[in-house]
C-alpha cells in the first residue's frame, strides 16, 4: 500500500516483523507458484522475470530453500498446485476509497467469499471487474534507503532510465517499469544503492486525503484486515493520511 506519509513507513516495518516471524511465507509462496504457472509451468527463473522477482524476494526476507522448492513444484502443477491462479477484487472502501485487492488461490470460490465478507465487515463494498481498476497504473516499485545528497542521487536514478524517483520520509521510491524492476534493481545496486524492498505495485492516479481521524482509523483497519488473509498477495487503495493522524493513531 503506496502513501507518502508516516504509514508508509510503518508498513515497510511491519513487513520486516512479519517476514521474522515467518507470517508472510504463504503470500511468498503463493506469489512463486502464480509465477511459475505464468510462465507455462516452466521453472525457469532465467526466462520469467516475474519469478525471478518472487524467488529473490523469498531469499532476501530468509524464506527456506525447501519452501521455495515446494512453491515451484506447485506452480508446475505438482504437490496440490493444478488448481492454482491469481484473481483480482475491486471495489471501495470507508469512504469512497477505490481499492484493488490481488489474491493467489487454489479455491476461488472460497477465495471470493472470504474478500467479499472482509468488504461488507470493513464498510466497503465489492464491485465488478474494471470498477476501479482504471484509477491505478501498475509500475515497478523499489524502495531505497535515504541517502544523505537527495538532489545528487535522484539525478543519478534517473540516469539510469527510470520513470520516476520520489522522496518518503524514511527512503527514496524509485518507479519504473514493471518488467525492469530487476534490471533496475542491479543497477541501483551496482552503483552503491540499499534496496530496502522491490516489486510490482498498482499506483494511484489521483489520492484521496483523508482528514478525519475516525475515518483514517476505519480506513487502515479495513486495509490492513485484507492484508492478515494468507491469500491477499498485494492491496492497493487511493487515500494517503497526514502525519499528524498517523501519529495520533499510532502514538
Amino acid at each position: 500500500m503506496s502513501g507518502h506519509s508516516k504509514w508508509a513507513t510503518i508498513h515497510r516495518a511491519k513487513e520486516v516483523t512479519d517476514a521474522k516471524r515467518g507470517q508472510v511465507f504463504t503470500k511468498l509462496a503463493s506469489a512463486i507458484a502464480i509465477a511459475v504457472r505464468e510462465g507455462g509451468g516452466t521453472p525457469d527463473p532465467n526466462s520469467n522475470f516475474k519469478l525471478r522477482l518472487a524467488i529473490e524476494k523469498a531469499r532476501q526476507l530468509n524464506m527456506p530453500k525447501e519452501n521455495i522448492q515446494r512453491a515451484i513444484e506447485r506452480g508446475t502443477g505438482g504437490a496440490g498446485g493444478a488448481n492454482w491462479e491469481e484473481v483480482v477484487y475491486e471495489g471501495y472502501g470507508p469512504g469512497g476509497v477505490a481499492v484493488v485487492v490481488e489474491a493467489a488461490t487454489d479455491n476461488k470460490q472460497r477465495t471470493s467469499q472470504v474478500i467479499k465478507t472482509t468488504f461488507d465487515r470493513g464498510g466497503g463494498s465489492l464491485a465488478g471487474p474494471g470498477a476501479v481498476a482504471f484509477q491505478f497504473e501498475k509500475k515497478g516499485l523499489l524502495t531505497l534507503t535515504k541517502p544523505e545528497n537527495i538532489d545528487e542521487a535522484t539525478l543519478r536514478i534517473i540516469d539510469m532510465g527510470v520513470e520516476d524517483v520520489e522522496e518518503a520520509p524514511d527512503a527514496l521510491e524509485v518507479y519504473t517499469k514493471p518488467e525492469e524492476v530487476d534490471l533496475i534493481k542491479r543497477k541501483l545496486e551496482e552503483a552503491g544503492f540499499e534496496v530496502l524492498n522491490f516489486g510490482q505495485e498498482m499506483k494511484p492516479k489521483t489520492q484521496v486525503e483523508i482528514t478525519d481521524k475516525e475515518k483514517a482509523k476505519q480506513i487502515l483497519s479495513f486495509i490492513e484486515k485484507f492484508e492478515e488473509l494468507d491469500d491477499v498477495q498485494r492491496v492497493s487503495a487511493n487515500f494517503i493520511i497526514p502525519d499528524d493522524i498517523i501519529e495520533q493513531l499510532t502514538s
